[in-house]
């Protein structure tokens, strides 16, 4: 079994993506100490906490303490999806830093979007309406 004791030689650098948002985490030896944006990710909203903490707690059961710093930048886009682009970065590191086969099965049994980018994007704009789907009424027949 492979714990979260093993030391990375180097820093890992790894991206997330979500929408117009790109995260990028880079993990590295130490105590466990998650920034983002420069910031404790404890001062987060509380729903936004729990979203970067899903990964790390899942990585808890499987592993133990983890003992890796991760920062955490994001870029663009609006909030929700940087938190969402962060915490598909902090689980893609957690993957490549312990290189575990288990905890990569655990992310993608829990939610699979935990390690695979949401491609979904805004529908562009119809010619001659208002909105991508919703049409002009007509007020006759």
């Amino acid at each position: 079994m492979i714990t979260s004791k093993m030391k990375i030689e180097e820093k890992i650098v790894v991206s997330g993506k979500r929408k117009r948002s790109v995260a990028r985490a880079v993990i590295s030896n130490g105590t466990g100490k998650i920034t983002i944006n420069k910031m404790p990710y404890e001062l987060l909203s509380n729903l936004r906490r729990l979203m970067i903490a899903e990964p790390l707690r899942i990585a808890e059961e499987k592993l133990g303490k983890i003992n890796y710093d991760i920062e955490v930048e994001t870029m663009g886009g609006g909030t929700e999806a940087g938190i969402e682009a962060a915490r598909l970065a902090v689980a893609r590191a957690l993957v490549q830093a312990t290189k575990s086969k288990d905890l990569k099965k655990a992310f993608i049994a829990y939610d699979r979007n935990l390690l695979v980018a949401d491609t979904r994007r805004k529908e562009t704009y119809k010619p001659g309406d208002s909105k991508a789907r919703a049409k002009r009424q007509k007020s006759y027949r």
